[in-house]
């Protein structure tokens, strides 16, 4: 498939989603980045995101919880090019029911190219980046291109 450029502005669009055992871990992390959290727009699916509002105060738009297909909204948003970071603290030892839509999040992530925080560290790599507070360019699939070849 053909690629495009995509303008991800300074203001970020950001999605924050956590696994069950992870949510104490991302509420800690989005209090020690409070500050920074709140100058982009926050989604998050419903657990996570009732919990972090309620915590933090911040102004988050939730989607439904992940298990009932929160997890699959975020990914329409993504490849809708809605979403420009996705921090996802997931639980890679502990199975969940929902574990195809968890594959299936990450894999569009891939797929669209956006930069996405798997856990604390890498979390900490891209929130330190002077590109979370700028525009920048990411190549994304060109899928304009691919229906009209289709055509």
């Amino acid at each position: 498939m053909q690629t495009t450029q995509r303008t991800i502005e300074a203001r970020k669009s950001i999605a924050l989603v956590a696994h069950d055992h992870c949510k104490a871990s991302l509420l800690s992390w989005v209090k020690e980045n409070l500050e920074q959290l709140s100058r982009h727009q926050l989604y998050a699916t419903g657990t996570t995101g009732h919990l972090l509002a309620k915590e933090t105060g911040l102004e988050i738009e939730p989607m439904i919880s992940g298990p009932m297909g929160g997890d699959q909204q975020i990914g329409a948003m993504i490849s809708e090019c809605k979403i420009d970071v996705l921090v996802f603290f997931w639980d890679p030892l502990n199975a969940v029911p929902h574990d195809p839509d968890v594959k299936a999040l990450l894999r569009i992530a891939t797929v669209w190219n956006i930069p996405v925080a798997i856990n604390r560290a890498s979390a900490d790599f891209i929130f330190s980046s002077e590109q979370i507070a700028q525009t920048s360019e990411i190549v994304i699939p060109d899928y304009d291109s691919y229906l009209k070849a289709r055509t």
